[in-house]
């Protein structure tokens, strides 16, 4: 393999000076020199290497856009374009910890971020809300630039970011899954080949020829999910929305990318908030933490300790944030109660306790609905789904403006003895504000104990429940 990438490396050497009067032994030095056992080495190390990141940082300014005034800007355009200096406002910022106010107008949402991954790797990247996944995500695709750093990806880039991510919403589904391959570089005819297996994939077959706009949360996520992993990028990219799609569309797109990744060599980077779906999928994890790499590792064991890390993290019954006037509608208060409506944290599995949610709605949004999602402790595994949709169809969009309380019930034995973790968003089925309004995860928790029962708090399992053994004869 090393006389191969020599050659190759001579021959396109030879074509790039041919135009040169350049001597022999000039051209032998500079050749032995480049092409040593050592850098031939380098260049062979280099060619499994999908994405590097060199020392990536990614400042913003919070609650505007540039730095405010226009001498500000003039000030930074002069020092660092027309002097040639470090840009001035790189010295300052905090770190990225959205959990408390900082002093600083200026905050690293990504700060040094420097690590490779080799080609036909599935990387999951995981880490608290705010901590800078998606930020990383997106500067991998292009959406947005580094300010610092260097990012290398050798190869299309097929990616998954939010609902709706790289269609037109005017344009047909047909017409979009085109405009993404041209994007992506493929001819006409390459596109012609796969569409009949995007569509069959995607589920939409019925909808193909309407315009996106129209489409569901679901139905957009199916097929921007198809259009990604179809053609034929080298770099599959995906973010949390796969959340958005049902459990039968979840299990078709984890089946999809281990193909992409064993079989086709393509490699994967996923974020998720689902652990099971990570551990399944992944064989290398990233563990983010409030803009920086907290770890890097084999999945199982980044997944330990991000685990670890949430236990050790105080969650109180009752959930308090801070008002952002922006926002269409927002989760302003959740809490634990038990059955006499009082918040508490530890519970008895033999009541009835209730959750309640406390909304602020500035705008009538279409579409509206709330989710809440369970989790156990310490392994993090979604244990229930419900959205306010189940049973009343659209009822959050007549929630008056102004401040709702929704209560949510559950019954005694539900859940077995254990910690459990809220998570709780509100969204629009018609992809207002990128389908996702507002989110508190994790917002609340509680703990649940056994009183009764001669097994107790040795109960293992999901479910509290308690049989009745009928003895027949």
């Amino acid at each position: 393999m090393i006389k191969t990438i020599r050659k190759l490396a001579f021959e396109k050497f030879l074509s790039a000076i041919s135009a040169r009067n350049i001597s022999f032994k000039t051209l032998k030095r500079v050749y032995f020199g480049l092409f040593s056992i050592k850098n031939t080495r380098k260049i062979i190390e280099m060619s499994n290497i999908a994405i590097e990141f060199n020392h990536v940082s990614k400042q913003y300014r919070l609650g505007l856009v540039s730095t405010q005034t226009l001498a500000h800007d003039i000030r930074r355009f002069w020092i660092t374009n027309i002097l040639g200096k470090e840009d001035p406002y790189l010295k300052i910022g905090e770190t990225n910890d959205r959990t408390s106010k900082g002093e600083s107008e200026y905050v690293w949402a990504l700060k040094d971020i420097d690590f490779k991954i080799e080609q036909g790797d599935v990387v999951g990247i995981i880490g608290k809300n705010g901590a800078g996944k998606s930020t990383l995500l997106k500067l991998l695709s292009r959406v947005t630039g580094p300010t610092t750093g260097t990012i290398r990806a050798h190869g299309r880039i097929g990616s998954l970011l939010e609902v709706g991510t790289g269609f037109h919403p005017e344009m047909t589904g047909r017409e979009n899954i085109f405009m993404n391959g041209a994007i992506l570089g493929m001819s006409r005819a390459d596109i012609q080949r796969k569409l009949d297996d995007i569509i069959d994939f995607s589920g939409c077959a019925r909808y193909i020829d309407t315009p996106v706009k129209r489409y569901s949360s679901g139905m957009t996520v199916r097929l921007g999910f198809a259009v990604a992993a179809f053609l034929e990028p080298e770099i599959l990219v995906v973010d949390e929305v796969l959340a958005v799609g049902d459990a039968e569309f979840q299990k078709k797109a984890i089946g999809k990318m281990q193909d992409v990744s064993k079989g086709e060599g393509r490699t994967v980077l996923f974020v998720s908030h689902n652990m099971a779906s990570v551990r399944q999928l992944c064989n290398t994890g990233v563990l983010m933490k409030n803009g920086m790499v907290d770890m890097i590792g084999p999945m199982g064991d980044v997944i330990d300790k991000y685990v670890s890390q949430a236990i050790t993290e105080k969650v109180d019954a009752i959930w308090d944030k801070t008002i952002i006037e922006d926002k269409l509608a927002q989760i302003i208060h959740v809490e634990i109660q038990n059955s006499k409506g009082v918040p508490t944290y530890s519970l008895s599995c033999d009541e009835d306790f209730f959750i309640e949610i406390t909304y602020d709605v500035r705008e009538k949004v279409p579409g509206l609905y709330g989710y809440l999602g369970i989790e156990n402790r310490p392994d993090t595994m979604l244990l229930l789904q419900s959205d306010s949709n189940d049973v009343s169809q659209n009822s959050f969009e007549e929630l008056p403006i102004g401040i709702s309380k929704v209560k949510i019930p559950f019954p005694k034995r539900m859940f077995a003895p254990g910690e459990y973790l809220i998570n709780t968003n509100l969204s629009s089925r018609f992809n207002i504000s990128g389908h996702v309004i507002d989110r508190a995860y994790p917002c609340v928790g509680f703990e649940l104990n056994d009183y009764k029962t001669d097994r107790g708090n040795r109960r293992r399992g999901f479910f509290g429940t308690i049989l009745d053994w009928q003895i027949q004869s």
